[in-house]
């Protein structure tokens, strides 16, 4: 089944515009695959540089971007990790809370203190 197609339309320079058919020209391609296949191979490119990949992820991290955007770039294995990883940052650990503060070391350890002695400067 063929994917949805979108038009887009943009404006270029001449001389670039000029280049890319001289291009299509030799490759006997319409200048359309050679747009689609240079967006593809940036895209690839971007994806594996690890400056826009910390970029990426402080952006999904602070809400700018979602899952499903992660996904389209980078692929769902490590949208996956990213997902995970943002719900580990985002739980606040249960901090434990004592009643009546902490006991004495008597009532700890019920009566004497154990002190630590170093056998060997004993002997």
């Amino acid at each position: 089944m063929a994917e949805e197609k979108t038009r887009v339309d943009f404006n270029a320079p001449k001389s670039l515009v000029e280049r890319a058919d001289s291009v299509v020209g030799i490759l006997d391609i319409s200048r359309t695959r050679l747009l689609i296949d240079a967006l593809e191979d940036e895209l690839e490119e971007l994806a594996n540089n690890t400056e826009f990949r910390r970029r990426l992820s402080d952006a999904y991290y602070d809400g700018r971007v979602d899952y499903e955007t992660v996904e389209a770039i980078l692929g769902r294995e490590e949208a996956m990790r990213m997902k995970l990883l943002r719900s580990s940052i985002d739980r606040t650990p249960a901090e434990p809370r004592l009643r009546d503060g902490l006991p004495s070391d008597e009532s700890f350890y019920d009566g004497d203190v154990p002190e630590w002695t170093d056998e060997e400067s004993n002997a």
